[in-house]
């Protein structure tokens, strides 16, 4: 483990490099540029180095751009949505940012609408703004607005290990009974199963592996599990 301090400089490096919260570039006179670290915590990456952020106990979500967010639809402005994804201002969503949309096709959002949708700007002195495609390809690839299901809350510290494509949970879950679920880094999981019992299963699940939570671990779940009726 790394642990960093504000101001700290930050080995992050790849031709494609993704910054999280926590990390900032910055240039200096000779034009040559540095990560530098804006938060106190652990250092993070992902297992190929294209996407570096810091760890800490932060409660509240810091936009960051390219990350996968789950919002609330709280408000409609003009040709615009405004979103509640838990950071320190309300995020903006364009009537135009989903896949196919057009000045007369536009989807039907309405207040407490749910949205799976990815962090296009953000910047600490703007609001921060939303959309559901994938930048590269137009397409949905899963962005859009999540019908039915559940909303769960976790802190932002589970929500990235639920990402990790390594971590026990989801599939040692998706084992026991068919889910699906979308995992926003602002401490939020939708979560879509056949029986009310399954949905309460993985709330439960999320909240007793959840740092800040329980902190159990694979064995303590299988357990766990067996004690549920599912």
């Amino acid at each position: 483990m790394t642990y960093v301090l504000p101001g700290e400089s930050v080995p992050a490096q790849h031709v494609n490099l993704k910054l999280g919260p926590g990390l900032l570039q910055v240039s200096d006179a000779q034009k040559s540029s540095s990560i530098i670290s804006t938060r106190a915590g652990e250092l993070k990456h992902t297992a190929n180095n294209r996407q570096w952020w810091i760890e800490s106990n932060s409660r509240r979500y810091a936009p960051a751009p390219q990350e996968s967010v789950i919002g609330v639809v709280i408000a409609r402005s003009g040709d615009n949505w405004r979103v509640d994804i838990g950071s320190a201002h309300v995020a903006s969503l364009d009537g135009l940012a989903f896949e196919g949309a057009t000045k007369r096709n536009r989807p039907n959002l309405k207040v407490g609408s749910l949205l799976y949708a990815r962090v296009s700007l953000a910047h600490k002195d703007m609001e921060p703004e939303l959309e559901c495609f994938d930048a590269q390809t137009r397409k949905a690839e899963g962005f859009g607005e999540l019908k039915g299901g559940f909303l769960a809350k976790c802190s932002l510290q589970m929500s990235r290990m639920l990402l990790d494509p390594s971590h026990f949970l989801l599939p040692l879950l998706g084992s026991k009974f068919p889910l699906d679920v979308a995992i926003g880094v602002n401490g939020r999981v939708w979560i879509s199963t056949k029986e009310p019992k399954h949905t309460i299963a993985v709330t439960r699940c999320i909240e007793a592996v959840d740092p800040d939570g329980g902190g159990m671990d694979e064995l303590g779940v299988k357990k766990f599990l067996g004690t549920l009726d599912i």
